[in-house]
């Protein structure tokens, strides 16, 4: 079992940045795949990027695409989010997840683990 701690939130004007982090508890966190989600009020939770266990393979939402950046540092037990040219629909409850199995899946019901999720607000 791992737990997961999001850390990085706040406000920001559109296009700024902000980088989340997600430290992860146990030392097994190099067998979890990674990703992070986001709520936004009234709305379902959303894939946003997703880190293969040792890091070489990324995906992302295509509307995060060339502005968000996912990294893990597997020493530190941590998942990352650089996020760039932020937009006022950015602006959302984020989530780190962690999945057991090998594969990796892309939807929030192939996660196993979530944090309790940071606030990201994007100002116009």
């Amino acid at each position: 079992q791992v737990q997961l701690v999001e850390s990085g939130g706040g406000l920001a004007q559109a296009g700024g940045s902000l980088r989340l982090s997600c430290a992860a508890s146990g030392r097994t966190f190099s067998t979890y795949n990674m990703a992070w989600f986001r709520q936004a009020p009234g709305k379902e939770r959303e894939f946003v990027a997703a880190i293969t266990r040792s890091g070489g393979g990324k995906y992302y939402a295509d509307s995060v695409k060339g502005r968000f950046t996912i990294s893990r540092d597997n020493a530190k037990n941590t998942v990352y989010l650089e996020m760039n040219s932020l937009k006022p629909e950015d602006t959302a409850v984020y989530y780190c997840a962690a999945r057991a199995a090998q594969f990796m899946g892309l939807t929030h019901v192939d996660f196993d683990y979530w944090g309790q999720g940071t606030q990201v607000t994007v100002s116009s």
